[in-house]
């Protein structure tokens, strides 16, 4: 099988290659420099050059708050990068594999999200990832939409790495206290894609670690388990005024991961410690 992955210079882009090749798959990894997503006439070009099986399509504008005032861009890349995409994989026969985001709902509530509840972004951001869905279920029909959230990874900036940095020059910290998802660790989410275009279970699915936290709880396990004495305040997004508005609920039900056969990714403390350990030894 051969697979196209793109953002391979990202967090989970880099993740899914390494696993595509521990398991004997042909990973073609391409960033903006071998094929931007923008371009129509390139991501043509490369995919009928290609003939993928399958694409992974980890590339995406993530910068939030920035997106709030560079809505044309953030556009560009999530909506229509992806609609380019979609278009040829439909056109070819390859299945896509979009990365999408608990930002497509409003946040509201403490209800778990359904992977087929209605969308109803709450920032930009959110909106141009709702409008590449909208373009996949569009294009193709053999495509897997995976919703994650809170996401780290060894190659890229993350929650985890900030609060180490920090924690190493500052004995107090603030966090908020009043958003609560689930975290994802982008080495256990690489192995579900993988799992996932071995398949033909196409849909909407929502893939984060087990277990759910806040932000606040989150840092306190953090420094826990790297044995930082930090002491960490519970806060109110109030205190953290931002661009951008932040769910305060990305509770999201993964029960149809396990209904079509796929695993569900280890608890979100027992991908922390993996990932402490992977980061100290680098």
């Amino acid at each position: 099988m051969k697979v196209l992955v793109t953002g391979v210079k990202g967090q989970l882009g880099y993740d899914v290659v390494n696993e595509l090749e521990s398991r004997g798959y042909t990973a073609v990894g391409v960033d903006v420099a071998e094929m931007d997503i923008t371009d129509s006439v390139k991501v043509r070009e490369v995919l009928t050059e290609e003939m993928p099986d399958a694409v992974i399509h980890c590339a995406a504008y993530t910068a939030v708050d920035a997106a709030e005032d560079q809505v044309e861009i953030c556009r560009k890349v999530n909506a229509d990068g992806t609609e380019n995409i979609a278009k040829v994989c439909g056109e070819i026969g390859s299945k896509l594999v979009y990365i999408s985001t608990d930002y497509v709902f409003d946040g509201e509530g403490t209800q778990l999200w359904q992977p087929d509840d209605e969308r109803h972004p709450l920032n930009v951001y959110g909106q141009t990832k709702y409008e590449g869905e909208l373009a996949v279920e569009k294009y193709t029909d053999k495509y897997f939409i995976v919703r994650i959230a809170w996401v780290f990874g060894v190659n890229g900036k993350n929650f985890i790495k900030t609060m180490l940095n920090l924690g190493k020059t500052r004995d107090e910290l603030n966090v908020v206290n009043d958003q609560t998802g689930s975290p994802t660790y982008t080495y256990d989410l690489a192995r579900l894609l993988v799992d996932m275009v071995e398949t033909e279970k196409y849909g909407r699915y929502h893939a984060t670690n087990e277990g759910l936290c806040t932000w606040y709880e989150f840092a306190k396990e953090i420094f826990r388990q790297a044995g930082l004495n930090v002491k960490v305040n519970p806060v109110s997004s109030d205190e953290f005024p931002s661009k951008a508005k932040r769910p305060h609920n990305s509770r999201m039900s993964k029960d149809k991961l396990e209904e079509n056969g796929f695993q569900r990714l280890p608890s979100w403390e027992d991908a922390l410690a993996r990932y402490l350990k992977e980061i100290n030894e680098k």
